[in-house]
């Protein structure tokens, strides 16, 4: 079973977002790469969940 991917983290600079294990920044146990993969909150700000969703609607249902 998938963990629930945070939408909005208090302190995504504190964990490694490239992998499940979500491991402290400081601590990176799955070796994936020397620097810590950033939380999309980080990249792109508040709202970064919504991007690309509109064009779900059209897919559905096509006019």
């Amino acid at each position: 079973m998938q963990k629930k991917f945070p939408i909005n983290p208090p302190h995504p600079e504190r964990v490694c977002w490239g992998c499940e294990r979500y491991c402290p920044s400081n601590s990176m146990a799955c070796g994936n790469g020397s620097d810590r993969a950033q939380h999309p909150y980080e990249l792109f700000g508040e709202g970064w969940e919504t991007w690309g969703m509109d064009n779900r609607d059209l897919l559905k249902n096509p006019q």
